[in-house]
């Protein structure tokens, strides 16, 4: 597919694995409205594919470059081999592609900076940062903090090549300052996340039925990626909690979606699936949950439709205290508590 847009700028965004996820969802609303005012906008990527990804992709020019390097080795080193390959992405793009553009988009992974900033001519550099890496990890062996010191400085060393710098929250962006100590005289700006509202109306909406039990009044749904650090554990333990809180018949009418990117090609993705089904029948909710992986925008828009409540099991970040934040994946002994109440005064109030 040629180039994307009219004759305004061009505008290359680099992604470390084009898929099913925030992440994603965000810079493919981020080419579509640079587009939509003129700019002509690629996407590069290690790997993609149309049929596990946002199908606003398709109509997008999307290249891909260093899709043969690892996703990890034996499980491990992620955060390295995605580094890598955006590192080959970039000097792909400035040394082999036959590509100019006006300015780059580097999205999650920092690393490929220092490369884009070797292009004969300067270009503007925009990094929108998720959350820091480098507090996305455990470091329980001397082996694995040893392996996340050089990551960590490569980290925040090259965040800070970038001639612009934006964050997803006002919650992220105090992060970032207290993470990246040797850039806290930058203030980076908030990018939220974009909510594509015109779609609801343009997807015709899927039939679902197959997926929910019939007579299911009170529909809760939860859609995150099938990763731990999604803490999706939390959702089922709430939905233990609320069958004691309910009688017989409305626990009847209680129904759990748990949605999801997933990709075969990612072990923890489907370790984590088996994890949550196998926790939801040791906690007896099983005939109550419904494990959807990687669904089409046709069944998210009948979803919205008919759930009474879409919440994150993840941590509440905005909502804890900032200590409370550092390790994700911590839970705070009265989370459980307030989910269990959004889900009590959910099936009171509808």
């Amino acid at each position: 597919m040629e180039e994307a847009g009219g004759a305004g700028p061009s505008v290359l965004f680099l992604h470390p694995d084009l898929g099913l996820g925030g992440a994603e969802r965000l810079v493919v609303d981020a080419a579509l409205a640079l587009r939509a005012r003129g700019c002509r906008v690629q996407i590069w990527t290690a790997h993609y594919d149309p049929g596990r990804c946002f199908a606003e992709t398709r109509g997008l020019a999307v290249r891909r470059a260093g899709g043969w390097l690892p996703r990890s080795v034996c499980g491990r080193g992620h955060a390295l081999c995605a580094a890598l390959r955006m590192v080959f992405v970039a000097l792909y793009v400035l040394l082999l592609s036959g590509e100019t553009f006006d300015a780059f988009v580097c999205d999650q992974v920092s690393a490929c900076i220092p490369v884009l900033r070797l292009a004969r001519t300067r270009k503007k550099v925009l990094f929108y940062c998720h959350f820091p890496d480098q507090l996305l990890t455990k470091r329980e062996s001397f082996l694995k903090r040893l392996y996340r010191l050089p990551l960590d400085w490569l980290e925040e060393y090259t965040t800070g090549m970038a001639d612009c710098i934006v964050v997803n929250s006002k919650f992220t962006a105090s992060v970032f300052k207290d993470t990246f100590k040797s850039l806290s005289h930058i203030d980076p700006d908030v990018l939220y996340p974009s909510l594509n509202i015109s779609s609801f109306e343009e997807i015709v909406p899927a039939d679902i039925a197959d997926l929910i039990p019939k007579k299911k009044k009170f529909l809760f749904l939860s859609i995150n990626r099938y990763e731990r650090k999604k803490n999706l554990a939390l959702a089922l333990e709430a939905l233990h909690e609320l069958r004691g809180r309910l009688d017989s018949h409305e626990w009847d009418e209680v129904h759990l979606v748990m949605a999801g990117g997933y990709d075969k090609r990612v072990l923890e993705n489907v370790e984590h699936y088996e994890e949550l089904r196998r926790l939801a029948a040791k906690l007896s909710v099983n005939d109550h949950v419904t494990f959807l992986r990687s669904f089409s925008d046709e069944q998210k828009i009948s979803l919205f439709k008919q759930t009474q409540s879409c919440f994150m099991a993840e941590r509440l970040d905005h909502l804890k205290p900032k200590a409370d934040c550092v390790e994700p994946g911590l839970q705070a002994p009265h989370q459980l508590q307030i989910r269990l109440r959004f889900l009590q005064e959910a099936v009171v109030n509808v």
